[in-house]
């Protein structure tokens, strides 16, 4: 039955009204014209491009278990994603400084777009190729499109406060309605029109393809670092920034292991939920998830008129970790049923959607949070660069966990740590890299 999924829906709407209304919606700081033509291109564009990115999210996972993969299979697939983004993406961050913001964007859904196209394949080389592509891509929307914005929105004369207010209307439009709708949708299309698990995809296309040529026709280039002659440079240039400032850092690596819990969230959330290969909907799950985002976005809003981030973010980061121990003390005695396959979702997943609905509101605050703090501390003209610097340990921890996957495993991957045998190898796990984030907040 589908009625939890709209109850769970219901009363994350509620906080989300609440919290609306408080923060003032309309309430703008900065709303000349000028201002307001500036935020509403920027904000159609990335809510296109960020459309295409969460029309595929329920999907991935489940399109290939469909395929007949096995989760370790899966977890190679994905391995690849975040093994390209860890390699080529670092260094597709400093081409966007070095070649052009607006150019990296339009890259990017020509590079997804194409990553999308695979999935029409059920072969494992396309569909590796296709993960490659799309971790490429992934990289180029977490910093090329913030990169754009910071320096076209000082370029006119636009307030710093007013770069916070499109912040959070990115976060709540782009991160957090754009990914209702697309659970929605989403859903619309597979299990209403039965178009099966691809059509996300491909509808994904559309949307960012329709974002690219708006780019084209509206969007003026800038860049970073002129005064850097190679990408090599660049780096350079970059690495000293980070080492000579200890608050970048430090923001570095909150950024790192926060996002590194999130990504490794993507894929355990169904396999967590639906053990036995319950039939659960991917789609209704994920509209919760974004609610909840959407409702940490208009908290952040909020706290942010009340205290700084730098106050506040440490406290966030523990109730993340607390939210991610729940699917560890359920595994402890794991529900081992193969009745249970294709049949609704279990009491165990109910709990367990109500947990990482907690885990979504804190990733809802960290997203507006984050960049804030990334506008006041990094430097504007290596700010692609640095933040894809920072990428690669985040990618290289989720590869890491990746690698380790199988369902009798589960409880081990939300654990702190793992310690195998004669290897002796530590995994640092989805709620234990949340505390460390708060630690080094510290």
């Amino acid at each position: 039955m589908d009625v939890f999924y709209y109850i769970v829906f219901t009363a994350l709407c509620v906080p989300v009204a609440a919290l609306a209304w408080i923060q003032g919606v309309g309430n703008l700081v900065e709303d000349t014209p000028a201002s307001r033509a500036f935020r509403n291109n920027y904000l159609l564009v990335y809510c296109l491009q960020m459309l295409g990115d969460w029309l595929q999210g329920p999907y991935v996972y489940a399109l290939y278990e469909k395929y007949g993969y096995s989760p370790a299979q899966i977890g190679q697939l994905f391995i690849a994603g975040f093994g390209s983004s860890l390699i080529v993406g670092t260094f597709v961050g400093a081409l966007a400084d070095k070649m052009g913001r607006k150019t990296a964007g339009i890259a990017y859904a020509v590079i997804y777009s194409l990553s999308c196209v695979t999935k029409h394949s059920p072969r494992f080389e396309v569909l590796l190729a296709g993960r490659v592509l799309g971790g490429i891509a992934t990289s180029l929307l977490y910093s090329a499109f913030e990169s754009w914005l910071v320096a076209e929105h000082f370029k006119h004369g636009f307030s710093e406060q007013a770069l916070g207010q499109t912040f959070s209307w990115a976060v709540f439009l782009g991160n957090g309605l754009m990914a209702v709708f697309a659970g929605f949708f989403g859903d619309f299309l597979v299990e209403r029109l039965q178009l099966g698990r691809v059509a996300p995809f491909d509808a994904a296309i559309v949307f960012m393809v329709i974002g690219a040529a708006v780019m084209v026709a509206t969007w003026g280039e800038n860049y970073g670092d002129k005064g850097s002659r190679n990408i090599g440079e660049q780096f350079t240039r970059a690495w000293d920034a980070i080492i000579s400032d200890p608050a970048i850092a430090l923001l570095g690596g909150m950024q790192s292991l926060f996002e590194a819990s999130m990504y490794s969230f993507v894929f355990l959330w169904t396999l967590a939920m639906s053990p036995n290969k319950e039939g659960i909907k991917h789609g209704l799950i994920f509209v919760n998830f974004m609610t909840a985002c959407m409702a940490g976005s208009f908290l952040a809003g909020v706290l942010m008129k009340r205290s700084k981030p730098e106050k506040f973010m440490k406290g966030v980061y523990f109730v993340a970790a607390a939210a991610m121990t729940v699917p560890m003390i359920l595994a402890i005695n794991p529900v081992k049923d193969p009745s249970l396959k294709g049949q609704p979702i279990t009491l165990h997943g109910k709990i367990q959607l109500l947990a990482f609905c907690v885990f979504e509101v804190c990733v809802g605050i960290f997203w507006p949070s984050m960049m804030s703090m990334r506008a006041a501390y990094v430097p504007e003209e290596l700010r692609a660069t640095i933040i894809n610097i920072f990428r690669i340990p985040l990618n290289a921890f989720v590869c890491i966990v990746l690698g380790n996957v199988s369902a009798g495993r589960q409880l081990l991957l939300f654990l702190a740590e793992e310690w195998r045998n004669e290897r002796s190898s530590v995994i640092a796990a989805t709620s234990s890299n949340a505390v460390l984030a708060a630690i080094v907040f510290c």
